[in-house]
């Protein structure tokens, strides 16, 4: 890969650092080119921090966007089989899980930057779009690992609130471009809501926006969803638009735990990101060997899918038996309004071995299931029914 790193050639450039000025000058240089990071404390609430707090043994671990019915068969045998050659470096293994992307996605190696999940690359656009004090547009509530990051850095969040049907809205998010905007942030399907945009609607919003700023398309969930190649935007990115989509097998692969996962954009814009993370190369040799086994397995994904949408379809059933509403879900996981306070009804659910996320929004409590197994959702309702 173009953007790997070449240890012989590291080896070579670290040699001719014998120039005390001129090494110097350089340190100096780059340093001046850094980032700023700002010393600011967060009292924030993540899935990673919702599960360090939980208790150690749960009957139904709900409370992060996992797929527990994965790896697949393949993905594991594919680990099993790549230990015995796991103390070489991957570059070819790498080199053709980038090969088999470029291939299924119609775009160009250098348009492809892989990392250990999706998360090293949202801190890369954070810090890279958020110099100089520029703006990170988000929706509110939306996944909030990238803006959060940028504004630990130089970067200014600003939130637009979601639609009445708790979309995000796309013309309201346009309108708060302008000249200090470095980067709009796009969740589609959206987390913790779980919803979706009109397709033809985010098609013709990337067009326009990405002309003025870049347009981040976070496609964590479009493996979700009936059809994943009609709905994504990667469409843009062959169009040439300065458009970045964000993909990772952590969810309906059942990667989480192994960390695997890509942005496609374009070649200059892949290069610029990949300055602030190792891409391909911090990926392990057994995670790689996985992801080449697990890409497009169509069989594997089908089948958890369908066993995904029985749970939820359960969910609903228990949420509506109970007099609850919800907000339909395209993505593996459901929300809700409570009818307590949203830190207690956690509190009281993790009492009874069910572990779940809580949000607060327009003056409501909100409860987040991820969706699991189906002795994992029946834990659920029964722990639900005592409290509602």
């Amino acid at each position: 890969m173009a953007h790997s790193i070449n240890r012989r050639n590291w080896i070579r450039s670290s040699a001719l650092m014998a120039g005390g000025l001129a090494f110097l000058s350089s340190t100096v240089s780059k340093l001046a080119a850094m980032p700023v990071v700002r010393n600011i404390g967060f009292n924030r609430i993540t899935d990673e921090t919702a599960i360090m707090d939980a208790a150690p043994v749960m009957k139904a671990r709900l409370l992060a966007n996992e797929n527990p019915f994965g790896p697949s068969p393949a993905a594991k045998k594919a680990i099993v089989d790549s230990l015995d050659t796991s103390y070489q470096y991957a570059f070819a293994s790498i080199s053709q899980l980038s090969d088999n992307i470029a291939a299924y996605e119609g775009v160009k190696k250098a348009s492809i930057l892989l990392a250990t999940g999706s998360s090293p690359l949202l801190l890369a656009a954070a810090m890279h779009y958020s110099k100089g004090g520029k703006n990170i547009i988000t929706a509110d509530p939306s996944y909030d690992d990238l803006p959060t990051q940028a504004t630990r850095f130089e970067g200014k969040w600003v939130k637009v609130p979601l639609t009445a049907d708790f979309k995000l809205d796309l013309d309201a998010m346009e309108a708060k471009v302008d000249e200090n905007t470095g980067l709009v942030y796009v969740c589609n399907p959206n987390n913790p809501t779980a919803t979706i945009v009109d397709t033809q609607k985010l098609k013709a919003f990337c067009e326009r926006v990405s002309k003025k700023a870049v347009v981040f398309v976070d496609e964590a969930y479009i493996d979700y969803l009936p059809d994943p190649k009609a709905a994504s935007m990667m469409g843009a990115v062959t169009a040439g638009q300065n458009v970045i989509i964000a993909r990772t097998f952590s969810k309906l692969y059942g990667f989480a735990g192994l960390r695997c996962g890509y942005i496609v954009g374009q070649p200059e814009t892949v290069r610029a990101l990949s300055k602030y993370t190792p891409g391909g190369m911090g990926l392990s040799a057994t995670t790689v060997a996985a992801a080449i086994a697990a890409y497009q397995e169509t069989a594997f994904l089908k089948d958890a899918l369908k066993k995904t949408l029985a749970s939820k379809e359960y969910l609903y059933s228990v949420l509506k038996k109970e007099g609850y509403t919800y907000i339909p879900s395209s993505a593996n996981f459901v929300m809700f309004p409570l009818k307590m306070e949203g830190p207690k009804f956690s509190s009281e659910m993790m009492k009874r071995g069910v572990g779940i996320r809580h949000w607060k929004f327009n003056e409501q409590d909100w409860c987040r299931v991820s969706i699991g197994r189906m002795d994992e959702m029946e834990a659920f309702a029964a722990a639900f029914k005592e409290l509602s």
